[in-house]
């Protein structure tokens, strides 16, 4: 997964986010902007994953939106 293509789409992408994780807010989405790292330490706090975790959750939902 190219995470420079989820940061150029992030605006695109967002509403998917949002379903999927529906605990994050529109301003923590604003705020994350696209940013993995960023993403990944929002779930880990929301949903009290591991990194490890999170970035799996990430890379399994990424993997056909990119």
């Amino acid at each position: 997964m190219n995470w420079d293509i989820v940061e150029g789409k992030w605006n695109q992408l967002k509403g998917s986010v949002k379903e999927q994780w529906g605990d994050l807010t529109d301003d923590e989405l604003t705020e994350v902007a696209g940013k993995k790292d960023k993403l990944a330490g929002k779930l880990q706090e929301k949903y009290g994953w591991t990194k490890e975790e999170a970035d799996n959750q990430l890379n399994d939902f990424f993997r056909d939106k990119t």
